[in-house]
């Protein structure tokens, strides 16, 4: 079934879709009254709705049913990213949001290859890569992408989760699957590195404020696999597969 986001709230029965998103129900998918459709109001809640009228710029839907949406995981993951070269990101955030990560930080180690002086386009690029991977998936939230921080910032937001986790390339002794034994928290912080790894003082800075350091296995994988695989094990862990 089509889905897609609204800010407003049900007035009398009824919610509207406006500008883009009419324009893709009336000339992209070619709906007709009568036919139904998803709404969600990004905070968790789904309308089933029937569309009642197509007009100029606009389709007028009559809600059906209210319900929670169902495709919200259990915890509330927060991805710390280091920022990895080319267009890497864009598929991070695409694929974190498709398994559910709540918000998605990016920012700014030593070993990053990556550094460009702005990066409030790329932030907006990338929120809009995680609005479509929302609708596409099913959520029932839109999760952030927030403005690009550095790593000390991000070492700090991240030791505040119940669950912080910090994937560490030279961890030796405590798998991903050990820590995860212990149980998955209500809220999760998985801090990620550059291709380059984390410099040995962010790792020191890391573990002290509180993180587990923690190891994927013994294979290299590169940084735009390691997100994809940590937060699919750390969901499956939680309950939510």
């Amino acid at each position: 079934m089509p889905r897609f986001f609204v800010s407003e709230r049900p007035e009398n029965g009824l919610l509207t879709l406006r500008g883009e998103d009419a324009h893709h129900v009336g000339r992209v998918l070619r709906l007709q009254e009568g036919d139904a459709l998803t709404l969600c109001d990004g905070a968790g809640t789904d309308h089933d709705c029937e569309i009642v009228a197509i007009r100029t710029g606009e389709v007028v839907c009559g809600v059906q049913n209210t319900h929670p949406s169902r495709g919200e995981p259990k915890q509330r993951v927060s991805l710390y990213m280091a920022l990895p070269k080319g267009d890497k990101m864009e598929l991070v955030v695409q694929k974190a949001v498709e398994l559910g990560a709540f918000e998605i930080c990016p920012f700014l180690s030593a070993h990053c290859v990556s550094r460009p002086e702005k990066t409030d386009k790329k932030v907006a690029r990338w929120q809009k890569i995680a609005d479509e991977a929302a609708k596409q998936c099913g959520r029932g939230l839109l999760p952030h992408v927030h403005p690009v921080i550095p790593v000390a910032e991000a070492v700090v937001r991240a030791a505040k989760a119940d669950t912080a986790l910090f994937f560490y390339e030279n961890e030796t002794k405590t798998g991903l699957r050990d820590a995860l034994q212990e149980g998955v928290g209500g809220t999760v912080s998985m801090l990620i590195g550059p291709e380059g790894g984390f410099a040995p003082a962010e790792a020191d800075a890391a573990v002290q404020a509180g993180l587990r350091s923690v190891s994927l296995g013994t294979r290299i994988l590169r940084c735009e696999t390691a997100p994809i695989a940590a937060l699919a094990a750390v969901l499956y862990a939680g309950g939510n597969m």
